[in-house]
């Protein structure tokens, strides 16, 4: 151990960060933290974050054989990697291996729901099933874009090529989402590797199906046994580990937005790029002139589920407000019934607009720790219209009159994720200045559940990014497998006289 080395922590003890400012050690980091472990100050908010010493031996390992593997994959054929991906798929589609992924899946939801935690998004279906299988054997039939030529430039007796190339060891944290594990493996289409550190919820799910099916494809293929890997520990900490590890090509983070946007910090002061896919939560918006069956129908198949592109917020222009309201509220109502009621959120002010009978119902609504009993309608300070309702059975919305649409854009691209956002209108110069004045990658005139990479683009998606932490450079909201690539440049030269000492061009 260096002798400057961090070996202790004393209650009050002063932590600079963010170069004026102070963070304060607790009496509990304090006497948590041991010789080994690992303290992160997060530089943008003054966070400690406490590191024991096994998570960050975990993480450390595991990318250290992605890293290896990385190497190794220079060598091993397109079809190799192909092979792995029909031999996954087919692993998924046998019985036995999905029974027993299926079987510890049951357990990680029954220990989720009996800790009160949501399980939305945990429990695996025949339908997720059926698309992960889709989604790999998309990626078996994807051609491998390692060495695709991007760009040629001819000059007097030189050219030069530019070559898309693998970017390297991708991290990915997310929490309980099983499908993410199968759907980010596409990350080797390209010649990346990848390590996982999935939550505590669904890590008996990931322990299963890294067993049963991808492991055994990653040998069946004869791909290096780390190109896949998984940090196996259920502590935040690892998670922390994993991001801070500078070997990382890209750090890809999937989950709640306060956690996703604390992982992303650790990544960035590592130096190690990030793609972030938290807080989503669309945003519906009914013109003067929206018809009514249009509008309906965006706001009925905007709640089949909750997801990131699931309907959050519906803004009614005012002047249609008495006509469109009735038409929101069936609609709601409609989605309600396919599931387990509805539950409705006014902005403040707004309250006159809604029947009596609403404003003084009361209703079941199914919270991740059971059922409860509460009012149909609750009324939401203006300034919240962008918090995102995490629903499990019960379909929940705000709903908010604005004067224009212009008024609904400047309210989110104030307070939403800056993530999905679509307007119900008939004038096509209106949907013109909607496209441009709003601050979303995705941006529709119908239902929003189409934001998905595998359901719009073919693709199976490693997340889809707001722009809730600013633009993304030089690529579009949904990452997928072969979007994660670097780019080198490669020369031939033919006149061996050339010569930077004299003019370009010059004799």
């Amino acid at each position: 151990m260096s002798a400057n080395a961090l070996t202790a922590l004393t209650p009050g003890q002063p932590i600079p960060y963010g170069g004026d400012r102070v963070a304060v050690v607790s009496p509990a980091l304090a006497a948590a933290f041991r010789a080994g472990d690992r303290l992160v100050v997060v530089q943008e908010s003054g966070g400690l974050l406490h590191i024991p010493a096994a998570d960050h031996a975990l993480a450390a390992e595991a990318v250290g054989r992605a890293y290896d593997a990385f190497q190794a994959l220079a060598s091993v054929s397109d079809e190799a990697i192909t092979a792995f991906f029909a031999a996954f798929a087919a692993r998924l589609e046998d019985e036995a291996v999905w029974s027993a992924i299926a079987a510890a899946n049951a357990e990680d939801v029954a220990s989720a729901r009996a800790r009160g935690r949501s399980t939305t998004r945990l429990a695996v279906s025949e339908t997720m099933r059926r698309d992960m299988i889709a989604g790999l054997r998309g990626w078996r039939d994807t051609a491998g874009g390692r060495g695709r030529v991007i760009e040629h430039l001819d000059h007097d007796g030189w050219s030069i090529d530019l070559l898309a190339a693998p970017l390297g060891v991708v991290g990915f944290v997310f929490e309980g989402r099983p499908n993410v594990f199968a759907d980010a493996a596409g990350v080797l289409r390209g010649g990346n590797t990848a390590v996982f550190r999935i939550g505590s919820d669904a890590l008996g799910t990931a322990r299963s199906m890294l067993r049963e099916a991808l492991a055994p494809a990653l040998a069946e293929a004869g791909l290096p046994e780390g190109a896949v890997g998984l940090v196996d520990s259920p502590a935040h900490a690892a998670g922390w580990a994993l991001f801070s590890d500078r070997r990382l090509g890209l750090a890809v983070a999937r989950g709640s937005g306060a956690a996703v946007a604390q992982l992303g910090a650790v990544a960035r002061q590592a130096g190690v790029p990030v793609s972030l896919h938290g807080t989503g939560g669309a945003w519906v918006v009914a013109a003067a002139d929206a018809d009514p069956g249009r509008f309906a129908e965006a706001v009925f198949h905007s709640l089949d589920r909750k997801v990131c592109n699931t309907l959050n917020t519906c803004c009614i222009v005012r002047a249609r407000a008495g006509e469109l309201t009735p038409v929101f509220l069936d609609a709601l109502q409609r989605a309600g019934e396919r599931r387990r009621g509805c539950k409705l959120h006014v902005a403040a002010g707004d309250e006159a607009i809604l029947p009596a009978a609403w404003r003084e119902a009361r209703v079941p609504v199914a919270r991740a720790g059971g059922v409860v009993e509460e009012p149909l309608v609750e009324v939401l300070a203006s300034d919240q219209l962008g918090r995102e309702w995490e629903w499990e059975e019960t379909p929940e919305v705000t709903l908010k009159l604005v004067d224009s649409i212009e008024e609904a854009v400047a309210l989110f691209n104030a307070q939403s994720p800056q993530f999905a956002a679509s307007l119900i209108s008939e004038d096509a110069e209106a949907q013109r200045r909607f496209y441009e004045a709003i601050n979303a990658p995705f941006v529709g005139d119908g239902f929003t559940r189409w934001v998905d990479g595998q359901y719009a683009l073919n693709k199976p998606e490693l997340g889809l990014s707001n722009w809730e932490h600013g633009r993304l450079f030089a690529r579009g909201g949904v990452l997928s497998g072969d979007g994660v690539f670097t780019v080198r440049a490669r020369v031939r030269q033919t006149d061996l006289s050339l010569d930077r000492s004299a003019p370009k061009g010059a004799a």
